[in-house]
C-alpha cells in the first residue's frame, strides 16, 4: 500500500479473487510511512514523554492512516469495475477495550459485512483500530493489521486468513542472516507462535495468539509476486499455518531458528535467599508494565542468592532504575548490574517433542564455536539460549547447518 501503483496492484489482485468466486473481506494497513508520519507531527506539538497523557488523542490521529488506505483501495476496485465498499473499524463495529494505543478486541459485528457481500461487494474494513464500549476510537498497536484482519476472518468464518506481507512466506531461519534459509510450505500454529514470540518479524504475536483461539488457517504470501498471477498458483505459494499435524507437514526435529537482538539481562546480585524473593523482584517490575522473559536463579552461598533475568532493551533503564529505587532497599541486596550487548537464539519444532538429545545438540553445537551460554529456557517445542551479541549470526548459522535446515524436507 506503498503508493498509488501499489494500491492499484492489490486492487487488481483482490479483483481477480473475487471474480473467481470468492466472497472477500480486505482489511488493509496505512500507506507506508504514514503512520510514522502522523505520529511525527503529534511530537512536533508536545514533548515526547507527556505523550502518554495524549493517548486518547493519538488514536484519534493514527487511525486516519488506515482510513485513506480503504477509502483509496475501495476506489481503484470500483475502477476495475468492481462493487467495494470501505468501512472503518468503528462503523463495523469492531469493538474493543479501552487501552488506549494498544487495545484488544473483545467481539465484532459480522451483519453490516456479510450483507454487503451477499450483495456481491468486496468489502474493505480498516485495519489496526476499533471503538471502545464509550464510543472512542482505539487502536491496536503496531502490527494490528495483521491482528484484526485474523479477527475479521474467524467473525466471518473464513476458509482462510491470507496475509500478504514483503516477504513471501516463514523460513527456517532469516535469509539475510542465512542465505540458505528454507521457505517452510507449512508450519503448525504452536511453532508459528513460539517463533513470533522468540523475534521472528514474519507476523505479530497478537495475531498469531487470535489464529489459535479462533483456529483460523493462516497463508503468508508475498505482496510483490504479480498479480496475474495463476489463482491455482497463488492459492497453494507462501507458507500456510495450519492446525492439522498430519504425515504431509515437515516433520523437522526442529523447523526454525529465531532470534531477538532486543533483550537486555539485568541481574540482581547478593540476593537473600529466602522464600518471596522472586516476587519482590518480578512483582515490582511487572506494576511497572515491563515485560521479563529469561529468568533465570543461582545456587544459594552463605545465604545469598543471584537472580537474573531479560527485558526488551527499549525496558532497560526503566527497570534498572525502579530496581535501585524501590526494590534494592527492601531487599537489602548488594547492587544491580546489567547486560545490553546479548541477545536470544532460539530452535523451534514440534518434533522435538519426541525426539531427545535435540538441547544437548544445540549446546554442543554452540560449544564447538566457542560460544558461552549465559541463560537458557526450554519449553515443550523450543529452545532459547541468551548469548553475547557479538556472536548472534554465527550462532545462528552454525545452529542452521547442525540442524540440516538447508535440506529439503524428506
Amino acid at each position: 500500500m506503498g503508493s498509488p501503483e501499489r494500491i492499484r496492484n492489490v486492487a487488481k489482485r483482490v479483483a481477480k479473487w473475487a471474480r473467481a468466486g470468492h466472497q472477500m473481506v480486505v482489511v488493509p494497513s496505512a500507506m507506508s510511512g504514514e503512520t510514522n508520519r502522523l505520529l511525527g507531527l503529534a511530537k512536533e506539538l508536545a514533548p515526547e514523554r507527556a505523550m502518554q497523557s495524549y493517548h486518547r488523542e493519538l488514536d484519534m490521529l493514527a487511525a486516519t492512516g488506515e482510513q485513506a488506505s480503504s477509502a483509496l483501495l475501495a476506489i481503484a476496485l470500483q475502477s476495475e469495475g468492481m462493487e467495494a465498499v470501505s468501512y472503518a473499524g468503528w462503523q463495523v463495529p469492531i469493538r474493543t477495550d479501552s487501552s488506549y494505543t494498544k487495545a484488544r478486541i473483545e467481539s465484532i459485528d459480522d451483519q453490516r459485512v456479510r450483507a454487503d457481500l451477499n450483495a456481491g461487494k468486496v468489502v474493505i474494513v480498516t485495519g489496526f483500530q476499533g471503538i471502545d464500549g464509550e464510543g472512542n476510537i482505539t487502536t491496536l498497536g503496531r502490527g494490528g493489521s495483521d491482528t484484526s484482519a485474523v479477527a475479521v476472518a474467524a467473525a466471518m468464518k473464513a476458509a482462510e486468513c491470507l496475509i500478504y506481507t514483503d516477504v513471501d512466506g516463514v523460513y527456517t531461519t532469516d535469509p539475510r542472516v542465512v542465505p540458505e534459509a528454507r521457505r517452510l510450505h507449512t508450519v503448525s500454529f504452536e511453532e508459528m507462535l513460539e517463533m513470533a514470540s522468540l523475534g521472528s518479524k514474519v507476523l505479530q504475536i497478537r495475531s498469531v495468539e487470535f489464529a489459535g483461539k479462533y483456529k483460523v488457517p493462516m497463508r503468508v504470501l508475498s505482496s510483490f509476486t504479480p498479480w496475474d498471477i495463476d489463482i491455482n498458483e497463488e492459492a497453494k505459494s507462501g507458507t500456510l499455518i495450519t492446525f492439522e499435524e498430519d504425515e504431509k507437514m515437515e516433520q523437522a526435529v526442529v523447523s526454525g531458528i529465531a532470534f531477538n537482538r532486543d533483550e537486555a539481562k539485568i541481574s540482581v546480585l547478593g540476593v537473600p535467599d529466602k522464600p518471596g524473593i522472586a516476587y519482590q523482584i518480578l512483582g515490582a517490575v511487572a506494576e511497572a508494565n515491563i515485560e521479563v522473559d529469561v529468568i533465570i536463579q543461582n545456587v544459594s552461598k552463605d545465604g545469598k542468592t543471584d537472580f537474573s533475568f531479560t527485558v526488551n532493551r527499549n525496558d532497560y533503564a526503566r527497570t534498572v532504575e525502579l530496581l535501585n529505587e524501590k526494590v534494592l532497599p527492601e531487599l537489602g541486596a548488594q547492587e544491580v548490574a546489567g547486560d545490553t550487548k546479548i541477545c536470544k537464539v532460539s530452535i523451534v519444532g514440534i518434533g522435538m517433542r519426541s525426539h531427545v538429545g535435540v538441547a544437548s545438540k544445540m549446546f554442543r553445537t554452540l560449544s564447538e564455536e566457542g560460544i558461552n551460554i549465559q541463560m537458557i529456557s526450554t519449553s515443550e517445542i523450543k529452545t532459547s539460549v541468551v548469548i553475547d551479541e557479538k556472536y548472534m549470526e554465527l550462532a545462528v548459522r552454525s545452529l542452521h547447518k547442525a540442524f540440516e535446515l538447508d535440506q529439503p524436507a524428506a
